[in-house]
């Protein structure tokens, strides 16, 4: 019995024909990804607000669930282990739908975190591999800087700026991640199948 081992060229083959067939699909999304962007980018506290809600229902049904079937395996391994994640998910999306308020500013803590830890992260492999990225490693230092600054200029407004920070950045990203699927759909178009 011998085994088909498809090569890249196939694997990139079936992409593009898998692109060309469905683009329409690929356009929409981008499209409603667009317009989800811009009004988050113009209403940024109600898209951070509805992020943490969303978040928070997440955490409270995957805590749920989690419960549920940690509770008909008490003889798996981990048992403990899985009560207790499924306890702090319920803990955390009861949280945050408790209090959306107080979870978008944790949420904004997080988000520093994150631009801190990521900014400082690529300002490291940036001069670390500076010899082998010659022309490109100035692209990785700027990129950190640019997230520690954002980490400060959010931090340095909070609490106010809890409530555009979130939302804002949301946007911006479904606003690139719309119109880089645009740019994809309209491509495969082109692409002859």
């Amino acid at each position: 019995m011998t085994s088909f081992q498809p090569t890249r060229s196939d694997l990139g083959a079936a992409v593009a024909k898998a692109l060309h067939e469905h683009w329409r699909l690929l356009l929409t999304e981008g499209i409603i990804l667009i317009l989800l962007g811009a009004a988050a980018i113009i209403i940024p506290p109600l898209a951070g607000l509805a992020v943490t809600i969303w978040l928070g229902a997440v955490f409270l049904v995957g805590g749920i669930v989690g419960l549920v079937a940690s509770l008909r395996a008490r003889n798996a391994p981990g048992y403990g282990w899985a009560i207790l994640s499924a306890i702090l998910a319920l803990v955390a999306g009861a949280l945050l739908l408790w209090n959306p308020m107080q979870g978008l500013l944790t949420l904004t803590y997080v988000l520093i975190a994150f631009f801190i830890f990521d900014g400082v992260t690529m300002v490291m492999f940036a001069i670390a591999h500076r010899r082998e990225l010659t022309g490109r490693w100035e692209w990785l230092l700027i990129n950190g800087l640019v997230d520690i600054l954002l980490a400060a200029i959010i931090l340095t407004g909070l609490p106010g700026s809890a409530a555009w920070a979130l939302g804002l950045l949301l946007g911006i990203d479904l606003v690139f991640g719309g119109a880089s699927l645009i740019a994809v759909a309209l491509a495969a178009k082109k692409a002859s199948a």
